[in-house]
């Protein structure tokens, strides 16, 4: 049971109900991040504003998943765990051993990836505040200072949606059901 309440359309604040409509009409269902965000308008704002721009971003789609999943399970956030394997498989098309492997915070056997990986662990446990040797390996797996910081963009999306879920506690949506995570003991 959700700590917050899960807003619908018929009862979210004014200045939520256009972000929802416009969100069950992109997913064919209303997530219940986005319901709890609701009881913030700002704050939801603020994340479908930051998601959109991360979408713009020059890593791929695999990529960002790679930072969004390594995030929600450093934070232990299972809805966003949930919902990010579902982008990673069905729309990035990362294969499951690779996402299995992030929803264990793991190395995923592909160099790029598992640079990516470990940057973003590297800035959620530093807050940033990453080694030289940290960037430098992020670089010489062929990135540059744009992608270090699409990471932390990612992190600071991934930040908000996982705090908010933790807080929120929402039930996980049936339609995530099937990409459900219940910790990284249950990754293991």
């Amino acid at each position: 049971m959700s700590r917050l309440p899960l807003r619908t359309l018929d009862d979210a604040p004014d200045a939520a109900k256009p972000f929802l409509a416009s969100a069950e009409k992109a997913n064919g269902f209303l997530p219940n991040l986005l319901r709890v965000l609701a009881n913030a308008p700002t704050a939801l704002e603020a994340y479908l504003t930051v998601g959109g721009i991360n979408g713009r971003a020059s890593l791929t789609l695999a990529e960002r998943e790679v930072v969004q999943i390594t995030a929600a399970a450093t934070h232990g956030c299972g809805f966003c765990v949930a919902g990010h394997t579902k982008v990673a498989t069905a729309k990035a098309g990362l294969p499951g051993a690779q996402v299995e492997a992030l929803r264990g915070v793991r190395t995923t056997g592909e160099a790029k990836l598992d640079a990516v990986q470990a940057f973003t662990t590297a800035v959620i446990a530093t807050r940033g505040k990453v080694e030289d040797a940290d960037l430098a390996a992020l670089k010489a797996a062929g990135y540059d200072d744009q992608a270090a910081l699409e990471v932390v963009l990612g992190v600071s999306l991934a930040t908000l949606c996982n705090f908010a879920n933790n807080l929120g506690q929402p039930p996980l949506n049936p339609q995530l059901e099937d990409y459900r995570w219940d910790g990284l003991k249950a990754a293991e």
